[in-house]
This record gives structure tokens, C-alpha cells and sequence, in this order.
């Protein structure tokens, strides 16, 4: 049988960073060509040959671009939803909040992995208090819109046809 063993590290994530400032649509397959080299020979003085010898194929992974990190917040606020709908609870944002919560959610070092802190800090927590003061109804729609930076929520009506 085959197996396929995935590994990552961080090592050369800092000449990734680096190196990637610098992209551009003119420059891209050089800086990506010449920063793979670099991270390669980083590995080199990290890790025994014996041990990269081993290795099949190395990917190098490009950082997010606001198009997917986009993606990612959509992704992870319709998950939000669901659960909500679940408990009776209608939520919609505006393309402003999705946004805000793109980069709130976002740290070029570690990438979107902080997006899920944010939701819970900016969505779920805020919006549990806002129902329990009574300032939103659960029973109606509630909308999160940004406000002088700042995620707010506000029940809106639906027009009736």
C-alpha cells in the first residue's frame, strides 16, 4: 500500500513574508522561484539530509489574498448561521462587516487562523448581549452593519410581497 505523509513547518515562513512584499502581477514567478529556493536551502540548515532525502515533494504555500480570505469569512459566517437558524435566530451582514471581519480576522503571520476568535468576539458575543438587553429581538431578523468602525446589530423588517 501507499501512504501519503503530509508534514508543515514554519521554517522560512520569515523569507516568505519577506520576499512576498514585493509581488506583484510583473514579478510574481520570479519572486515565487527565487523564494522557494531560499526556504529550501533555510530547510537545508534545519533538517539532516538524511531526513530530506526522504521528502518527495516540498510545497511551498503562498500567502492568503483578500479574495480568499473573503471566501474563508463567508465560508465561516454561513457555519454562524446555520447554528443560529437553529435556534430561531435569523442573522444577515452587509458586505461592510464581512469585510471588517476579513481584517480583523486576518494576521499575515498566522494567516486567518484568528478569523474564529473575531466571529465569537464580534458576532456571537456581541450579538448574545445585544438580545439578552433587548436592544435586537430574536424573533426578527437581525442584521450586523458597521458603524463608526465598529460592528452593530438592528432588527430589520423583510418587505412583504
Amino acid at each position: 500500500k501507499n501512504t501519503i505523509i503530509i508534514m508543515t513547518s514554519n521554517t522560512g515562513a520569515d523569507i516568505i513574508q519577506r520576499n512576498f512584499k514585493e509581488l506583484n502581477e510583473y514579478n510574481h514567478e520570479e519572486v515565487v522561484d527565487r523564494t522557494r529556493d531560499e526556504v529550501v536551502e533555510r530547510l537545508r540548515q534545519h533538517m539532516r539530509p538524511e531526513f530530506l532525502n526522504r521528502i518527495d515533494e516540498i510545497v511551498m504555500f503562498q500567502p492568503l489574498k483578500r479574495k480568499e480570505i473573503r471566501k474563508i469569512v463567508d465560508i465561516q459566517f454561513k457555519q454562524i448561521q446555520q447554528r443560529l437558524q437553529e435556534a430561531g435566530i435569523s442573522l444577515e451582514a452587509t458586505d461592510e462587516v464581512l469585510d471588517y471581519l476579513g481584517e480583523q480576522g486576518f494576521d499575515p503571520q498566522f494567516g486567518a487562523r484568528p478569523l474564529k476568535r473575531v466571529l465569537q468576539r464580534v458576532i456571537l458575543n456581541e450579538l448574545s448581549k445585544e438580545i439578552l438587553s433587548g436592544k435586537v429581538s430574536k424573533d426578527a431578523v437581525v442584521e450586523a452593519v458597521l458603524e463608526d468602525g465598529a460592528v452593530h446589530f438592528e432588527n430589520v423588517t423583510l418587505p412583504t410581497v
